[in-house]
């Protein structure tokens, strides 16, 4: 396919393959060789590999990337977690990241029959606007995707225990700063915004790391 693709594309001077795995390429250093008057704004537009979808968005956002957007297909049920807003009923981890860094919408949603021979899954399109600035201020954005995290990976258990489990700090700590911030005891990571988990890392930095 690569020989195929460069006999195909050989009179043209604003194509080049690049048979890399995307998660081991410098994207960084690509955009800056290619950048000219030609290319005034990188965008990222991509059918993505369902299987590595989050590690390869979270890449391209995390790295902080000079790019204008993120346009890929991706699954479904990927897709309806990738766009909502923090706190809704189909987000996750990767939704606060992406709303950290994007406004993101829906493109499109693309049946299964489209596709000869047709996959399991439905999929859909989805664009990620990469933003100037992240939607939150943080004192340490590390600390922030920590804390999400852990409430994300025991979803069942309330923020409570889960950061407790989460050797963030003692029970009798945790417990003094959700009530310090005026959340209930009972509240699940799942139904906090991102500004509420912004809060928490703040106070963590500047109350229980002293």
């Amino acid at each position: 396919m690569i020989n195929i693709l460069n006999d195909r594309f050989k009179f043209y001077n604003n194509f080049e393959v690049i048979n890399e795995d995307v998660l081991n390429v410098d994207i960084r250093e690509l955009i800056k060789e290619n950048k000219s008057e030609n290319l005034k704004n990188a965008k990222v537009v991509a059918n993505l590999p369902y299987y590595i979808t989050t590690p390869i968005i979270m890449k391209l956002l995390e790295d902080r990337l000079d790019i204008e957007s993120i346009t890929v297909m991706v699954q479904k049920e990927v897709a309806d977690r990738l766009v909502d807003v923090p706190g809704g009923k189909n987000s996750g981890a990767i939704t606060y990241g992406v709303n950290y860094y994007t406004e993101p919408k829906k493109i499109i949603d693309v049946l299964n029959t489209s596709f000869i021979p047709a996959p399991e899954v439905n999929s859909s399109v989805i664009k990620l606007e990469v933003l100037n600035n992240p939607t939150v201020k943080v004192e340490n954005e590390e600390l922030l995707f920590k804390i999400i995290k852990i409430a994300f990976m025991q979803k069942r258990k309330t923020l409570l225990n889960a950061l407790t489990n989460g050797n963030l700090a003692s029970k009798e700590q945790i417990e003094g700063m959700l009530l310090n911030l005026g959340f209930d005891l009972k509240v699940r990571g799942e139904k906090l915004s991102l500004n509420d988990f912004a809060k928490i890392a703040d106070y963590v930095i500047k109350k229980l790391t002293k």
